[in-house]
């Protein structure tokens, strides 16, 4: 496969660096020659300096034969324009484009082959709202994940001294839960994955993935941590565009403030928003947030573009008493550093939006890739096609799945002529042609294995 990346940011470096592993042909464009040099030393890509709309530029990376257009720079109508030639010059199959601007995504019929011909549109601010907002509506979960049109979830929590399931064997967990299914994907201790058994004992401090019903969620966390009750108050640091779209989603069900630094983003946020509060002002001005009763808030939320000023009004908030602080972090260096301390949660929006282009750029019919742990594991649904003699996985039985090193299956979703069925992934289910299949990698270097694994042999065609 051939795939040009216009835009080496933050996006665009780091879906190289996660591609370059993949036996990919890669030719990243950007105007910053020292940005590609910088690439280019680390991994093995080819670079083409220039503006990222011009045919030439675009001739010289290599456009005529590609396989995949991703224009991720950060610039909207530098990347639709691209995506335009791309189409009307190159016929290029598949064409991806990250557009941020809110008045172009509201008309959303513009974004066809006959007036703007992007096959795939890739908004980073709401996938980074709409992962937020799944955090607020699990207190306590590090990351939740969305499978099956949020029909199935993938959970990471951190086991707590005193969880009922803290301490004892895995196998244990049915006998806690008898009318509830799930399935615990990975654990890491310490850093280190390990594979979970049912003789594994869980620790306190592990990170513990699990996958279950959505429904069930919140009836697994308490196996292993204390549940925390449901937020209510929020304040929102930066009304930029992640977090205007965050207010927007939240006003609805809790109590919503947003400090923003600017006046008269305050006057267009305070015409867009029905019910939240806007507050001209800095997050890091101590007097502002004690007079915003910071000790009663139940998650601060740093959203600006600046890490070092998110950091730094996080680690007020949590001194000043606000019970959960997340942090927006664009400089990936700083996630470890930072998350665990002072800062409950680090979100990384390179993490949430590599996910979503990754789902596109996959081989096989996968429906989901969700990256985790900065980029090291995986969790991808895929869809399971053919039949016993042309798969190696329709038929099977999950244990007699040749599944690569690292790789678990953790749920399937059936559907049916009345609606869909969620099936917790145990030894014995047996893997049907249209299933959607999650399986979690806690290596994700195997992950052309598990794109083979789902491959139909020529004679199911």
């Amino acid at each position: 496969m051939k795939i040009i990346i216009l835009g080496a940011g933050q996006v665009g470096g780091t879906l190289a660096i996660n591609l370059a592993s993949e036996s990919i042909d890669i030719t990243i464009v950007d105007t910053n020659a020292a940005l590609l040099e910088d690439l280019r030393d680390r991994i093995d890509i080819g670079v083409v300096t220039g503006c990222a709309s011009h045919p030439d530029v675009l001739i010289n990376a290599g456009i005529e034969d590609a396989d995949m257009l991703v224009a991720v720079t950060s610039d909207d109508e530098i990347n639709m324009i691209a995506c335009q030639i791309a189409h009307s010059l190159f016929h290029t199959p598949t064409k991806i484009a990250r557009v941020r601007s809110q008045s172009y995504l509201a008309h959303g019929n513009l974004f066809c082959n006959e007036v703007i011909p992007i096959d795939v549109l890739i908004s980073p601010e709401r996938l980074v709202s709409d992962y937020i907002y799944r955090l607020i509506e699990h207190p306590g979960a590090l990351q939740v994940l969305d499978f099956a049109e949020g029909r199935v979830q993938l959970v990471a929590v951190r086991a707590y001294y005193g969880g009922p399931l803290v301490g004892q064997e895995l196998r244990y967990l049915r006998q806690h839960m008898p009318n509830i299914d799930t399935r615990v994907a990975a654990i890491y201790r310490r850093g280190k994955a390990i594979m979970p058994e049912g003789s594994t004992v869980i620790e306190a401090d592990d990170e513990v993935f699990f996958i279950a019903a959505k429904n069930d969620i919140r009836a697994v966390m308490s196996e292993l941590r204390r549940l925390e009750s449901s937020y209510k108050r929020m304040i929102i640091a930066g009304g930029g565009n992640i977090g205007a779209r965050l207010a927007a989603q939240l006003e609805k069900h809790y109590s919503v403030k947003i400090i923003e630094y600017s006046e008269q983003r305050c006057q267009q946020l305070s015409e867009e928003l029905d019910d939240t509060i806007v507050l001209f002002g800095s997050a890091s001005d101590q007097d502002l947030l004690l007079e915003e009763n910071i000790e009663d808030t139940d998650v601060f939320l740093a959203l600006t573009n600046d890490d070092e000023a998110n950091i730094m009004s996080s680690m007020l908030a949590k001194r000043l008493g606000a019970r959960k602080v997340m942090c927006l972090i664009n400089n990936p260096a700083y996630v470890d550093l930072v998350q665990g301390g002072e800062i409950d949660i680090a979100i990384s929006p390179q993490t949430t939006t590599i996910g979503s282009l990754l789902t596109h750029v996959r081989r096989g019919d996968m429906v989901n890739v969700h990256s985790l742990r900065r980029g090291a594991a995986e969790a991808i649904e895929v869809i399971a096609h053919g039949d016993e003699k042309t798969s190696r996985v329709v038929g099977r039985a999950i244990e007699d799945v040749d599944l690569p090193e690292g790789a678990s299956i953790g749920a399937i979703v059936r559907e049916h002529d009345t609606g869909s069925e969620v099936i917790i992934a145990h030894d014995d289910v047996v893997i049907k042609s249209g299933d959607h299949v999650i399986v979690f990698l806690v290596n994700k270097k195997y992950t052309q294995d598990v794109e083979r694994l789902f491959q139909v042999g020529f004679s199911f065609f």
